[in-house]
């Protein structure tokens, strides 16, 4: 069953019946507003990009997992590729996480979502980022990246290390300005 957040509320994702998370999925999915012009309405391509962020407890970049590096140095966080239109149903991109490879000195992994190209959320509906038990492909909790603007990238949400095997999600849906995950660094420190 999953959890549907609102900004800022945190869910344990212990399993239910006990026993902890393996491998888990950020999902994130959007579409295009169609474009209304003189004759009719018309398709436009954005190009939405996660990225997951991994912070060792002294809220230090440890590493980074995006388009340009699809794999985490200890090779525990995938990227399944990128989107370049956000056409089709479901997850447009994917972040793979293996919390059993996970380092331990990583203690939160934070989810952004930006717009390489420049648009802005303006132009974007049905955005949401998802968080799935990739070994049951059972939904543990969503969160709507709802309230357009004309901001072209969101701090979506943070997995979080709470002790040994245990961890939560954090809804944060704070918006920002950037191109790729290094221009959202600032405003992610904030989060942690």
């Amino acid at each position: 069953m999953s959890v549907n957040l609102t900004k800022g509320q945190k869910v344990s994702l212990a399993k239910r019946g006990g026993g902890s998370l393996t491998v888990v999925r950020m999902g994130l999915g959007w579409d295009a507003v169609k474009k209304r012009g003189l004759f009719g309405s018309k398709s436009q391509s954005i190009d939405l990009d996660a990225s997951a962020l991994l912070f060792d407890a002294g809220n230090n970049l440890a590493d980074a997992v995006w388009f340009r590096q699809l794999r985490s140095q200890d090779g525990s966080v995938q990227h399944t590729g990128d989107n370049l239109t956000g056409a089709g149903e479901g997850d447009d991109e994917s972040i793979l996480v293996d919390l059993t490879r996970l380092s331990p000195a990583i203690t939160q992994i934070v989810f952004t979502v930006n717009s390489f190209t420049g648009q802005d959320f303006s132009q974007i509906e049905n955005a949401f980022c998802r968080l799935v038990d990739e070994t049951t492909n059972e939904e543990l909790a969503r969160y709507e990246l709802s309230g357009s603007g004309r901001h072209n990238a969101q701090i979506m949400a943070k997995v979080s290390r709470d002790g040994a095997g245990a961890w939560s999600m954090t809804a944060i849906g704070a918006t920002a300005s950037g191109r790729t995950f290094q221009d959202l660094l600032p405003a992610t420190v904030g989060h942690l």
